[in-house]
């Protein structure tokens, strides 16, 4: 039995629709899951930043430690050479200010922590003023942890040239520490990582750029310093940066998630030192 042409044309342009709406059906199920796919990586990526920074903490402890600093290339695993005017146990602290201040406060930080930033920018000033008033002196205790908690090495290289900094005089690496802090880069990114990008900042400070700065910086000299000061910092207790401590009381310098005004700060001082 024959089969008109007039049917046979209808069947086939049904079949032709049906097969359309599968086969778009089927590009957009594809599309989604590369939509999918795609929001996941994001996801990923945005939650692997935040995870070493568990973002700020009312506390006061903006980031959480992710664990010990790793090494890295050669120049870190070389010899230790411990800065000139480094101080505490193995050489792991930097003390600004008087030696025989009556007090002591200790200033827990990374380079790459933007709450240290903030803290630095912000309180920075009345910290050093109350430093030079000889109220207290200023202990710098710094971490790495953000290397292994974003990836990089940021941390430890401005760590590294920081202790450069240092051997050329304490003053030089306040200065320094401080420009860092001025020109500190997103966190997920790793400029610090750059020894040329550190080179440029350290323009920034006069009489800093001798030819031994210079060659300690290019050579990671003080690598080696970096890594032993960021364990130092692991083993120190302090679960976030920043951290205060004035004679060991923690001061709460990140009240309502915003860094202590200059006027609030020396206020908390005040009440620790009488």
């Amino acid at each position: 039995m024959s089969t008109s042409p007039k049917k046979t044309a209808k069947t086939a342009t049904a079949a032709d629709r049906k097969a359309a709406r599968r086969a778009a059906t089927e590009r957009m199920r594809e599309a989604r899951e590369r939509a999918e796919r795609s929001a996941r990586i994001r996801r990923r990526t945005v939650v692997g930043a935040a995870s070493a920074a568990v973002l700020a903490l009312v506390a006061g402890v903006a980031f959480a430690v992710g664990g010990s600093s790793g090494s890295g290339d050669a120049a870190a695993s070389g010899p230790l050479v411990v800065p000139a005017n480094a101080s505490g146990p193995d050489g792991t602290v930097i003390t600004y200010g008087k030696a025989d201040a009556a007090h002591t406060l200790q200033v827990y930080e990374d380079f790459r922590c933007p709450y240290c930033e903030q803290l630095e920018t912000t309180t920075g000033p009345a910290v050093q003023q109350l430093a030079d008033a000889g109220t207290y002196k200023v202990e710098y205790h710094m971490a790495t942890f953000l290397d292994q908690g974003l990836g990089g090495k940021g941390s430890r290289t401005a760590l590294a040239a920081a202790g450069a900094a240092l051997n050329e005089g304490v003053d030089k690496f306040k200065q320094f520490h401080d420009v860092l802090y001025a020109n500190q880069p997103d966190e997920r990114e790793d400029a610090f990582a750059d020894v040329n990008h550190l080179l440029d900042l350290a323009d920034k400070v006069p009489g800093l750029k001798t030819d031994g700065f210079v060659k300690a910086v290019r050579e990671g000299t003080y690598l080696p310093w970096a890594n032993q000061v960021g364990k130092a910092f692991d083993k120190s207790g302090v679960t976030g940066t920043p951290t205060v401590l004035l004679n060991g009381q923690k001061l709460d310098v990140f009240a309502g998630g915003a860094p202590a005004s200059p006027e609030k700060f020396t206020a908390m001082v005040k009440q620790v030192t009488g």
